[in-house]
């Protein structure tokens, strides 16, 4: 039974997976994250921060620390749209490898939604024939995959993430009606120039924004992957969201339950985008996939027949 680990390094947060293969199936170990900023000012300097790499860094060392705990037999590490806009990302690609041994693949926008279309269909199923819609919104970019079942179609990553948003117009504590306003009528005008209008058989949101939008709605002290694996929010339930989180102080918003404290900052804007996405395809309710990029790697590389 061999150990693998997969670091999904994005633009807010590091996911890490550790997980065990027997039999060309898998055995999850440790399934975490770190919300650790990366691409903190990206949008007004176009750089990582000395900072924001530093604080990086450091997290992944303390995850290959943790991998070789486990014994791990490998170690993919992937970067998505943040390593692939900054202007200094190399340096901190070179970092990484001469520093703590480790080689980061940076992926395309265009690849991240095919193994994000992947994870999906591993855990809902075919779905043979059905107009299927799958979206990510993270931290830098927001990735949307169309398919027809197991055929993905058309894949499209935007450069819209809770991040930038945040950054550009919700500049008050608590936010200000004029500002979510401008923000949400942003959002949906670049939707709208971006995508075509549809109405999907399903539309998946993954990632840790709606996973976290599920955690809150279910009021989860301790995140639990079975409850959040298919369930479902709705406008109403986004809505409600948006508002909570508009009317408490990034400090306030720490302290709701379901909500990790180092998502409350940017929690307004990430809900706002899937509001802004819910009405652009015009549903009313969304199956939250607990399934991401980190999953699809898994599928896509180590269990191949």
């Amino acid at each position: 039974m061999e150990k693998y680990a997969i670091l999904d390094i994005g633009t807010n947060s590091i996911k890490f997976f550790i997980f065990s293969i027997e039999n060309n199936d898998f055995e999850p170990i440790l399934d975490t994250n770190n919300i650790s900023r990366l691409g903190e000012g990206l949008l007004k300097t176009g750089i990582i921060s000395p900072k924001a790499m530093a604080r990086n860094i450091q997290v992944i060392k303390e995850y290959l620390e943790i991998s070789k705990e486990h014994d791990v037999k490998e170690i993919i590490a992937v970067g998505t749209m943040c390593l692939r806009t900054a202007k200094n990302s190399d340096e901190f690609l070179k970092i990484v490898k001469d520093e703590l041994g480790l080689k980061i693949q940076v992926i395309s926008g265009k690849e991240e939604a095919r193994l994000s279309y992947l994870a999906v269909l591993s855990t809902i199923g075919n779905a043979s024939g059905e107009d299927i819609t799958v979206f990510d919104t993270g931290g830098g970019s927001t990735e949307f995959i169309f398919g027809e079942g197991t055929h993905l179609k058309n894949r499209i990553s935007l450069d819209v993430g809770a991040v930038q948003p945040t950054e550009q117009y919700l500049l008050s504590d608590p936010v200000t009606d004029d500002e979510l306003n401008r923000m949400q009528n942003y959002l949906a005008q670049f939707l709208s120039n971006e995508i075509k209008h549809r109405s999907p058989d399903y539309l998946i949101g993954i990632g840790g924004t709606v996973t976290s939008m599920g955690a809150v709605k279910h009021k989860m002290v301790d995140y639990d992957r079975q409850v959040i694996q298919g369930s479902k929010l709705s406008l109403d339930d986004v809505k409600e969201q948006i508002d909570m989180f508009k009317n408490k102080t990034i400090e306030e918003r720490k302290n709701i339950v379901g909500l990790q404290p180092k998502r409350a900052d940017v929690m307004l804007a990430g809900a706002s985008i899937v509001k802004a996405i819910m009405e652009h395809f015009n549903i009313n309710k969304i199956t939250i996939s607990d399934s991401g990029l980190r999953h699809g790697i898994l599928y896509d590389r180590l269990l191949k027949e």
